[in-house]
């Protein structure tokens, strides 16, 4: 059985080593919806480093193996997510498809790409949990399809309230490689940041509308 707290471990290691993730909690970024937040991700960077990207693919896939050994195709999210499912997919020997945020306004206007078939269970590959509405919109478009979204995978979760009220209040499970909780504790024990601005950037998490505020 996989060791989830010392992948999400290492995964955090992994994406502080590259500069996928930048920690800022006395300047911290804003954004779209306005929301300050002491952390900026970016996994897209693992794409560029063979060994990080395997792992990733391999944990994925070994998630599948034990929790949805009946998946039969792997979907990744537009943009971020369709290299890392075309990796799994790989691994795991199964068909691979792509959903869109919202269907093509031309041609056949597919919101999904490849083949995904009424009945089939399939696994969605997200990168990253904020949220969640986008990864819920791609598991619904499954269930739209006709088939069984098993659940989302993802890279990386914020661990915000609010997105785990979302996928609750949808039905989608979602299980994440590595965390919010885990990459400040490793950030600490590597010296990233100051042992007194832990208590801070968990605060964060508890209530993001008011930090920096």
């Amino acid at each position: 059985m996989m060791n989830t707290e010392k992948i999400a471990s290492e995964i955090a290691e992994r994406l502080l080593d590259i500069g996928a993730v930048a920690l800022r909690p006395h300047q911290p970024f804003t954004w779209t919806s306005g929301i300050k937040s002491p952390i900026y991700c970016d996994n897209r960077l693992t794409m560029s480093y063979p060994d990080i990207r395997d792992f990733i693919a391999e944990s994925f896939a070994e998630v599948i193996r034990e929790a949805y050994p009946g998946a039969e195709v792997v979907a990744g999210t537009a943009t971020a997510g369709i290299p890392h499912a075309a990796f799994v997919a790989q691994k795991l020997g199964l068909p691979m498809a792509y959903i869109r945020d919202k269907a093509k306004g031309h041609g056949k206007e597919n919101q999904i790409e490849g083949l995904i078939k009424p009945g089939q269970q399939v696994i969605v590959i997200e990168d990253l949990i904020s949220t969640g509405g986008s990864s819920i919109k791609a598991a619904q478009a499954v269930r739209e399809a006709g088939a069984e979204a098993l659940g989302v995978l993802a890279i990386f979760s914020y661990q915000l309230d609010k997105a785990v009220r979302a996928f609750a209040e949808a039905g989608i499970a979602l299980q994440t490689l590595s965390n919010y909780g885990a990459l400040i504790e490793v950030a600490a024990r590597r010296g990233v940041i100051k042992q007194e601005d832990l208590a801070l950037l968990q605060s964060w998490r508890e209530d993001p509308a008011s930090f920096g505020k």
